[in-house]
């Protein structure tokens, strides 16, 4: 023992270069991470008094949207989940972090028209009023074909339900005394999608889609869906406004579960290493949604996309007006509604 403590103290950590690789390999992983893992949240306000509703609330990105605005005192969150038992384990879980946060649990299957209007009403009954809707859930390289109200999976799920919600709880929206905010997650991936047909925006008369393409136009959708609602509500006057985001790369979502690659226990072993480097944790997933919830700053912000908590430009395509309304247009037609645009109501759609 005394010769280890007399090496130690003779010891000089100059005499050897390794000390300052691994220095230098641990600053670049450190500064890489950072990097990668994109800009916090900039504002830090709280939310007393909020009713705030999350679809997809207990996954990855979804479950830490809501842990962060359980932190910032929002008073309750509905969470919109596809099981009971999942969405009461993060209840249980926050109501340890924020115990005076109130949340209730409520399920939703977005690959049904019926189940979300089900929803609506029972989230009708209990809150006239509504200040935030934060789309949140989302599915990709999803197996089993088309829905059983006869649409393509990632469409439903990731587009047309979230858009029949929302239209759905505009009138509570609306009521919000703080201003309703609705905010869409999408994808950096919605640049990859194509309409090959403009009078086909939604693309249905197209041929079946690969999960990969399915999935970047149902983040387009949502992109120009979002555009042509923050016009609609811009133009009626009402408070309520609604932007897109992208959360960025996020690892721990389990989004990649249905990946025909990722499958594989090898390429699984393969990339974890560069995952966990290159892409964000679920937290800093959640940073640009809490932003567009809670700032302040963000009070008359619409019809705009952001990335890494900041405003940015869409692609071309994303910024068609034309386009966009003729998609909201299909989009009313797909979910069953209406919209009276002289009153700025919407009503059910007559059979």
């Amino acid at each position: 023992m005394e010769e280890i403590k007399k090496a130690l103290a003779e010891a000089d950590p100059f005499a050897s270069w390794w000390p300052f690789i691994v220095a230098g390999i641990v600053f670049v992983i450190g500064t890489v991470r950072t990097y990668m893992g994109g800009q916090p949240c900039p504002n830090g306000n709280t939310i007393p008094g909020r009713v705030i509703v999350v679809t997809g609330a207990t996954g990855g990105i979804g479950r830490e949207v809501c842990r962060e605005l359980a932190r910032r005192q929002a008073r309750c969150l509905i969470l919109a989940c596809r099981t009971v038992e999942q969405g009461d384990a993060l209840k249980e879980q926050l109501r340890r972090e924020a115990p005076d946060c109130v949340c209730e649990v409520s399920v939703v299957d977005l690959r049904s028209f019926d189940s979300v209007r089900r929803f609506v009403r029972q989230l009708q009954a209990q809150h006239p009023a509504v200040d935030a809707l934060v789309n949140c859930a989302g599915v990709i390289f999803q197996p089993g074909g088309h829905t059983a109200d006869g649409y393509e999976q990632h469409l439903q799920c990731n587009y047309l339900s979230h858009f029949l919600l929302t239209q759905l709880l505009r009138p509570q929206l609306a009521r919000s005394a703080h201003g309703g905010r609705i905010v869409h997650v999408s994808a950096h991936g919605y640049t990859a999608a194509k309409i090959a047909d403009r009078d086909d925006p939604l693309n249905l008369r197209q041929p079946a889609q690969s999960g990969r393409d399915a999935f970047a136009h149902s983040k387009l959708a949502i992109v120009l869906g979002s555009r042509a609602l923050a016009g609609k509500l811009t133009a009626e006057g009402c408070s309520t406004t609604v932007n897109c985001c992208s959360p960025g790369l996020v690892r721990g979502t389990g989004h990649l579960r249905h990946s025909p690659i990722m499958k594989a226990l090898f390429a699984k072993v393969l990339t974890f290493p560069w995952m966990w480097l290159f892409m964000k944790s679920p937290a800093q997933g959640a940073h640009t949604i809490v932003r567009l919830v809670t700032d302040p700053a963000l009070a008359g912000c619409t019809g705009d996309f952001f990335n890494d908590c900041e405003r940015v430009e869409v692609s071309e395509l994303a910024r068609d007006d034309e386009l966009a309304d003729r998609l909201y247009r299909a989009s009313l037609s797909a979910v069953g509604l209406t919209e009276d645009a002289a009153r700025g109501t919407v009503r059910p759609k007559k059979e």
